[in-house]
Parts: C-alpha cells; structure tokens; sequence
C-alpha cells in the first residue's frame, strides 16, 4: 500500500468533505423545485379537469378565419396567420382534443419560463437562499398557471395562447443573462417576429427590446441580431402576403379597427369629413347602449363597412376607415386621449363588465352547453373530425365553472402589481431587467386601446409581465456571472448521487 504522511492524509479529507458539502448543496437546491412541481402538478391537473369536461375546443367569433385559413393555408387579409399555421401543424392528428392540449401545454410552458427566470435572478442576489428564489419563482408563474380565464383562453380556438408563450420567451431570452449573446438577442428576435405574426399588438414591441438593449449598453452585434432576424421574419412572413394579395403587408384592417376606436367619440358635426367620408358617420355612442360603440361600428347590422365594396377587409374600406380616423383624431384630440384612457381603466377594474357586448363576456367563460359557429360544421368536421363536435362533460365541466368563478386576477391587483413594479423602477433608476418586463407590459396594455378597442381578452398578455416586472424590480441586480455566484459547487455534479453522497474516492 503507497505510503501516504499526514499532511496528504489531511489535504485528502478537506477534499472529500468538500465534495460531500458540494453534493449536498447541489440536492438541497434541487429540493428548491419541489415548490414549483407542486404548482406545476395542481396548474396541470386544473387543465386536465378542463379537457375532460370540454372535450373538444370552445370558439369564439373570430376562430373560423383562423380554421379556414389553417386548411386553406393562405395569410389572411383580416388578421395576421401565425396562428394558422400553428394549427396546420397539427392537422394531421385531426384532433381538437390535440389542439386543446397542445395549447394548455403552452400556458405551462410559459408559467416555467417565467418560473426559472425570476428563480435564477434570485438565486444570483441571494445564492444562499435557494427556498427564496423557490418562492419567487413560484409566485411569478402563479398568475398563468392558476387564473381560468387563462386556462379558458387556452381552451379557445384562438392565438392568444400561443402569442403570450412567444413574447414571453422572447423577454426570457433578453433577460437570461445580464449582457444577452448575439445568439440568444437573435432568438428572442426570432421568438417576437413569430409573436408579431400571430398577432399584430406584438409589433411595437421590437422597439421596446432595442430600447431596453440600448439602455443596458449591450453589444451593437446583439442589437443587430436581434433586430435584424425580428425584420427578416416578419419580411417572410410579408412576403407570403403579397405573394396572395399582391403587396407588402401583415393584413389589410388597419382602418377597419381604427375607425372602430374612433367610434367612441366622433362627432362628424365637429369634424366635418370631406362628402367621400359621409357614409361614415354616425352616432355610435347613442346606437345601442347594451353594446361598445366600436363593436356596433364594426359588427353592427349597420355597420358602414356591410355595403362597402370588397368586404371589410377590402382595400377601399381599409383606405375609408383610416381617412376617417385620421379625421376624426386630428379634430377631436381630447376626445380620443378620453377614449383610451376611459378604456384602459376597464383593465384595472375589480370585477368584470359585459364589455363588449354581453355574448363576447359570456364567450370568456366555459359554457353550461357546447355550442359551435354558424358556418363552421363543415370546416371543423374537416379539421377535427369527431372531435369537432361540441361537448360538455358533466361533473369535470361543473367543476371548471366553478372554480372560474373565482380563480381570477382582478383588474385592481393588475394596478397594483403595475405601480409596484414602477416603485422599484423608480428607485433602481428605471434600471435593471424589471425595466424590459414593465414596458413589455405597458406596450401590450396601451396599444388596443389607441389602435382598437379595449377587450378583456387583451389584458391577459399583460399579466405575466406584470408579475415579472414586480419581482424583478425588487431583485437586486449582481453583476457577477449568475453561473459562477448559484452554481460555484456544480463542479462536483458528476460525482454527486441523489442521496447528495461523495462518489469520488479519494
């Protein structure tokens, strides 16, 4: 046997317990995720009750275009076809019940992103409090994880699902690491191009990211990344509209919204539109009182756009919607700053209204008996199947109506996460990570009520980013590696069993 004198002996002992402090560290970290497994575990059996009681996907007005264009596979003219495509990717399986899951998976999906995100920034601040960055962790994914109107989004034949999942791993890219790669500002640019795509409101945020990035000196090869594979997605995407319409474009309604927004405050006696613009105005402030004005403007049987030559989303009440909007703007200024903030304060209201009409609130809730759009039968029976035939299962169907009653985040919390998160901006200096989160939220709040309509559909993309910005805004900030403050002892790793005992012998 070699000999070995003492001050080996000694060296090789400090060394062994030293590996079995790092074995245990690393299991007691791991431990950590139990918090969220419990979450995750509850979040997912919530979706599964969902799917057992409807079976098949819920709809709402606008899912037949998505459906049509899903089978057809042409960029729509009235809203962008992200979505589409989504679903053409799963149309082999002729499954709604596919679909629905696919889409609840999405929901965990970014409840984990934001999870691991704000855990990760908690353990660089405090990387001796693994439970803390647990809990925080936690309590970011808590609100898109456990609130059933997200859960119910997730069930509609609709691309919300699948836009909140892109944004938010477009955020999580940026704020992985303090200084983002090239590689990762050029995936999170990817990640908005495909968000943008699916829904147009992702657009404004390309700006938000090259701000954030310009306000954290980042590298001009990240910047340039990231913008430069946003641009190049979206000029694909632009591409294969004009290939089918001809020119350049996401979608052809831009006036056709706009003259909706308008709707709540124009006064053709004020604005005096030239003759052209005459078959545009109307009061629809005074129309239908049980109805939004903008909803009556656009989906009214008196709608302007109804004898409007090519349809709503033709060319001719794209270019007439937006002359009057812009008519409409420029004369009453003060009114349309009254209109977006009348409706962004919808948003931070304690208990729902039946905004806007009584049938779409009701469409934000699982129904008491399955139901399908007039015209779809065919459509759907193509897509799905027997799958596509609406139905509720009782008692899991009950049991989801139930806990929607109450498993929401009211619009008075939403204010308040907001307000928190721009305290802690306030006194970092409007510095930090949280700063990307909380404009992300503000640009997703504002821009339907200053180009549309507000909706309460609209307001859950925000809440996410809320929750992150809240947390974040109140992490300190290390300047350090993450990877060398939390995981100094994952060197030891390899020879670390789940029991956290030493498999190097010395």
């Amino acid at each position: 046997m070699p000999f070995r004198n003492s001050g080996q002996s000694s060296l090789a002992e400090a060394r062994r317990r030293g590996r079995a402090a790092s074995c245990g560290g690393m299991v007691a970290l791991r431990r950590t995720h139990l918090i969220y497994v419990f979450a995750l575990v509850t979040a997912l059996g919530l979706r599964a009750l969902a799917v057992l009681g409807y079976p098949s996907v819920l709809w709402f007005g606008d899912s037949v275009t998505y459906l049509r264009d899903a089978l057809d596979l042409a960029p729509s003219k009235l809203r962008p076809s992200g979505y589409s495509v989504f679903l053409r990717s799963l149309a082999p399986l002729h499954s709604f019940t596919f679909v629905v899951i696919v889409q609840h998976l999405l929901g965990i999906a970014t409840g984990t992103m934001l999870y691991a995100l704000v855990r990760r920034a908690s353990l660089a601040a405090w990387p001796d409090r693994p439970w803390r960055a647990a809990l925080l962790g936690t309590a970011a994914a808590v609100p898109i994880l456990f609130d059933a109107y997200q859960i119910e989004l997730e069930h509609l034949l609709m691309s919300d699902a699948l836009f909140i999942c892109l944004t938010v791993a477009a955020v999580t890219l940026l704020l992985w690491r303090r200084r983002p790669t090239w590689w990762l500002g050029a995936l999170a640019g990817l990640a908005l191009a495909a968000a943008t795509v699916t829904r147009t409101v992702g657009l404004p945020l390309i700006f938000v990211f090259v701000l954030y990035l310009l306000l954290r000196r980042v590298s001009w090869r990240t910047i340039g990344a990231t913008a430069a594979v946003f641009t190049l997605g979206v000029a694909a995407y632009a591409g294969w509209y004009k290939a089918e319409h001809g020119e350049y474009a996401l979608s052809n309604t831009t006036g056709f919204f706009l003259y909706g927004r308008t709707a709540a405050f124009a006064d053709c006696d004020v604005i005096q539109p030239p003759p052209e613009l005459a078959r545009m105005c109307r009061d629809w402030r005074t129309y239908d009182t049980a109805v939004a004005p903008g909803y009556s403007a656009l989906w009214g049987p008196d709608s302007p756009f109804k004898k409007i030559r090519g349809g709503i989303a033709g060319d001719r009440a794209d270019r007439l919607g937006t002359r009057f909007a812009k008519h409409a703007i420029a004369a009453q200024p003060l009114g349309y700053l009254q209109a977006v903030a009348r409706d962004t304060a919808r948003s931070f209201a304690w208990t729902r209204s039946a905004y806007p009409t009584v049938h779409t609130a009701a469409e934000y809730r699982f129904p008491k008996r399955g139901w399908r759009l007039s015209g779809a039968t065919a459509l759907s029976d193509r897509y799905g199947g027997a799958t596509a035939r609406p139905r509720v299962v009782e008692p899991a169907a009950g049991l989801i109506r139930a806990y929607q009653s109450f498993a929401y985040l009211p619009g008075t919390l939403l204010a308040a996460l907001l307000l928190a998160a721009l305290t802690g901006l306030v006194r970092n200096r409007l510095g930090g990570p949280a700063l990307l989160a909380w404009l992300t939220a503000a640009t997703l709040l504002l821009v339907p009520p200053l180009i549309a309509d507000f909706d309460y559909r609209y307001v859950l993309p925000v809440i996410p980013f809320a929750a992150l910005a809240a947390l974040l805004a109140f992490i300190p900030e290390q300047r350090a590696k993450t990877q060398k403050v939390i995981f100094r002892f994952r060197a030891q790793e390899g020879i670390c069993n789940t029991s956290g005992e030493n498999l190097n012998r010395v």
